[in-house]
């Protein structure tokens, strides 16, 4: 272990302890959520996805930064990427209820707020699996074209401002690795049990372990476009 991995993991445990010393942390973080829950989102996002993608660039070179690697925009672009994951979990974690009673569940909307039982599972399943099978390989693959987009600009903060080539990018993604890796295996296997956890904790919770949840996201992907 080198002397970085020590720094890095005496800085998070520095940083976690923050909640579970003071009170005061802890229920600020709650009510600035509850207040501002997009705000909070992008800067959750950008910190610990992009802290995510630093781990998996260590796994494979060594290192948690270089140049190219463009640490920044990786961030800002997490940044926006969490905004659309808060709208997404507060889509799918209203709507898939209604579906739910639609095919006969009743009282589905309300059944997360009480105790563990079957059909809580059932319905925290169900908006786990929704959410990931229709809105995760597209934002997943958004990340992989923005990703492409910042390494061909060399992990400048410019290219935030620079146009996308959106149709060229596409084309050159390895999409054996997108479906057979991040697709096939990451969401059936890791994020739908995982988000199923998160729908089964009390709502104040489902913040914190979320936020874990963008660790491993952004090592994931991360991961996978190591793989290319």
């Amino acid at each position: 272990m080198k002397k970085q991995d020590l720094i890095v993991i005496a800085s998070v445990i520095a940083f976690l302890s923050l909640f579970f010393i003071f009170d005061e942390v802890y229920n600020f973080y709650i009510e600035f959520n509850k207040n501002h829950g997009f705000i909070t989102a992008f800067i959750k996002f950008a910190i610990l996805a992009t802290f995510g993608e630093s781990l998996g660039l260590r796994i494979r070179e060594g290192v948690y930064n270089r140049n190219s690697f463009g640490l920044l925009p990786r961030a800002v672009v997490w940044g926006f990427l969490g905004i659309t994951i808060k709208v997404a979990f507060i889509i799918f974690a209203n709507g898939t209820p209604f579906f739910l009673e639609y095919l006969g569940l009743e009282n589905a909307g309300n059944i997360l707020a009480g105790n563990l039982s079957l059909k809580k599972v059932l319905v925290a399943f169900s908006i786990s699996f929704c959410m990931n099978i229709i809105y995760a390989p597209i934002m997943m693959t958004l990340h992989k074209i923005t990703d492409i987009h910042i390494v061909n600009n060399s992990g400048k903060l410019s290219c935030l401002l620079k146009k996308i080539n959106f149709a060229e990018i596409f084309k050159t993604i390895n999409w054996d690795i997108q479906w057979h890796f991040v697709f096939k295996k990451t969401i059936p296997f890791f994020w739908i049990p995982a988000h199923t956890i998160t729908f089964l904790l009390p709502a104040d919770f489902r913040v914190l372990f979320a936020a874990i949840l963008g660790i491993a996201l952004g090592l994931i992907l991360a991961i996978a476009s190591l793989k290319d």
